[in-house]
């Protein structure tokens, strides 16, 4: 697999029972670069080995005045040049494929899990911990998977020098034959505490980017109640954990690092020291000493990727063990299906609660606990988050659906939809039916004033379409960004559209026309709002009052505010039940408000002209 081809046409299915086997696995997946990678680490690792023996060569032809034997030596050092530029381009250029097609591997599969997942993915892993794998930890299980073949053609390079030093000189070869294997093992005990410092170090940093990412999600509500310099100091405290830990981590690498100095020079004194008393009795020439002792320099290179190695471990092994716990886990109900890939349509029933949503008509369902209404959305749209009884779409079971098909006959729009940065035109580029435009799902949302903000807020765009918007849509206020997301979800025209609060943000006088526009575009359409909102139900064609996870009561908003108590109670926010006079005092106010907010939604009240003149003698003036 080349750079070129990504992304993988299929990923694979990861082995994520555990941090180690993930990383098997990875390496497994790519074999052929491994090899590739191998085959020209031993080229550059031997021919970097093979210098001291041209260098030994060509010393003992000037000792013993041989003009052949010194050219030939020059030849092989041109030759051992060559092979080490040669094997060093085409090591790096393979080792960095290898890193980032394992990465882009880890990424796909995130990505894909996450798609599966859906909104279930925040709710049994902190979004901070999804960035920190899908950034920082693909870089360092990338960095191992690819320090793999470095390393064995590193090790068999230094078994390959033993043995032929050993057999050029056994004298000299056996005292480094000994001597390589306790420097690269002497660092041994000491890599389980920097391992576990390691892993110290990467807790206290996803700490601290989860702390970074909730703080940054709920800056507009922090300002609003002054706890911003809260969270800053948390965050802080967090930071410096986070040095203290690095810090703490570095030291021991440090040592580390200094063993692996000190140890082979202590290794190449002991070669010089036996050496030149094996040269004084003449039992070994001056080129073999010089040999010997260039070999023993020389092997500290590849011996540095014995500690890259344990280095590159113990940092992805806590990446890959995070990254394996996302993977590990899955939808309550199975992703391919046991029915084949159809769409179905008609009525929509759950038969855990008993809500029954009519095909064709908007209905409106009313429950007290804002969390189990997003869960019972979820249940509509085939993600449950845990396994049950599953909801009816024509009598077709959703969750015995492919995943595409359940998400194509139903969607679901929960009460925090998430806005990508990118152009207005880009953020309404979905998968659509092609029977509702942009226009139509942007007037339908009322988003006119939100055009307008985006092109104030563009430099250079003339067409809100090509307006800018920022990450997650903070320049947007959250009515905005309600409406914004509302249209993306009116222009997809699913056959059955589940709404979660979607009108929670903005004011009654807006929420009225939002209403009408749902209700005039979705026409035909099975709609289903969860919403407590009276200008809402007094349009919906049914509503039903969700109590104690079961259906209470069923009808129209006038009939239920009058009738059932319970419903009154989260509609109007009371605790205690309504006299009858009472009662219909408030329908009559509500259905009284709604009226004129309908009535009002095209023209301007009597205030707002008069601003509008003001403002024209102002500007006058």
């Amino acid at each position: 697999m080349q750079i070129q081809d990504l992304p993988y046409a299929d990923p694979g299915v990861p082995d994520a029972r555990s941090g180690p086997r993930f990383l098997w696995w990875l390496g497994r997946n790519q074999l052929g670069g491994q090899v590739k990678a191998l085959a020209w680490g031993l080229l550059h690792f031997t021919s970097v080995a093979g210098l001291p023996f041209c260098v030994g060569f060509a010393i003992q032809a000037v000792v013993d005045r041989s003009g052949s034997r010194l050219a030939l030596a020059g030849v092989m050092l041109v030759m051992c040049g060559f092979t080490i530029a040669l094997g060093d381009t085409f090591l790096h250029r393979s080792a960095v494929t290898n890193w980032i097609t394992a990465a882009a591997r880890v990424q796909q599969l995130l990505a894909r899990k996450t798609a599966q997942l859906g909104s279930a993915l925040t709710r049994r892993v902190a979004a901070g911990e999804v960035v920190a794998v899908s950034t920082g930890d693909v870089e360092k299980i990338g960095w191992f998977v690819e320090a793999v073949s470095r390393f064995t053609a590193a090790a068999l390079t230094v078994v390959l020098v033993c043995v032929g030093l050993v057999v050029y000189q056994p004298a000299l070869g056996i005292v480094v034959a000994v001597g390589v294997p306790v420097l690269a093992l002497a660092v041994l005990p000491l890599l389980p505490r920097a391992t576990r410092r390691a892993d110290f170090q990467r807790e206290k940093a996803g700490r601290a980017t989860e702390l970074a990412s909730d703080t940054v999600a709920g800056l507009r509500v922090l300002r609003g109640i002054g706890g911003e310099e809260l969270f800053l100091d948390r965050y802080r405290r967090a930071s410096q954990e986070v040095r203290h830990a690095a810090v703490r981590s570095a030291r021991m690498w440090a040592l580390i690092s200094g063993i692996q100095v000190l140890l082979p020079g202590l290794l190449m004194i002991a070669v010089v020291w036996h050496g030149v008393g094996l040269a004084r009795e003449g039992r070994i020439t001056v080129g073999e000493l010089v040999t010997v002792y260039s070999a023993v320099m020389l092997l500290t290179y590849p011996l540095r990727h014995f500690e890259e190695i344990a280095m590159a471990y113990s940092f992805s092994r806590p990446s890959a063990k995070r990254a394996a716990r996302v993977l590990s886990l899955e939808r309550a109900t199975d992703t391919d299906g046991s029915r084949e890939a159809t769409v179905p349509t008609g009525d929509l029933y759950d038969p855990a609660t008993g809500l029954l949503a009519p095909s064709g008509c908007l209905t409106a369902v009313v429950c007290g606990d804002p969390d189990a209404a997003g869960r019972l959305a979820e249940r509509l749209g085939g993600h449950a988050p845990e396994e049950g009884t599953s909801v009816l779409l024509d009598g077709v079971p959703l969750d015995e659906l492919p995943l595409d098909s359940a998400r194509t006959a139903v969607l679901v729009q929960d009460k925090d939809p998430v806005l990508l940065s990118g152009t207005l035109r880009e953020l309404l580029d979905v998968p659509a039916s092609g029977q509702v435009g942009p226009e139509e799902a942007l007037t339908a949302a009322q988003c006119g004033d939100v055009l307008e903000a985006l092109v104030q807020g563009s430099l250079d765009a003339t067409d809100p379409m090509d307006a800018r918007i920022t990450e997650r849509g903070r320049s947007l206020s959250g009515g905005q960004r309600q409406r914004l997301a509302l249209a993306r979800s009116l222009i997809t025209d699913p056959n059955v559209l589940v709404l979660d609060e979607p009108t929670s943000a903005v004011d009654s006088h807006t929420e009225a026309r939002v209403a009408d526009g749902i209700r005039s575009l979705r026409a035909g359409s099975t709609t289903v709002v969860f919403t407590s909102s009276p200008l809402l139900l007094d349009l919906a064609d049914r509503v039903v009052l969700i109590h104690d996870g079961e259906v209470a009561a069923v009808g129209l908003h006038r009939d239920l505010v009058r009738r059932e108590h319970r419903y009154r109670a989260v509609v109007t926010r009371e605790t205690d039940e309504e006299t009858d006079e009472e009662t219909d005092e408030k329908v009559s106010e509500t259905s009284e408000k709604a009226a004129f907010a309908r009535r009002t939604q095209d023209r301007k009240s009597p205030l707002s002209e008069v601003l509008d003149e003001l403002e024209e003698i102002e500007e006058t003036a």
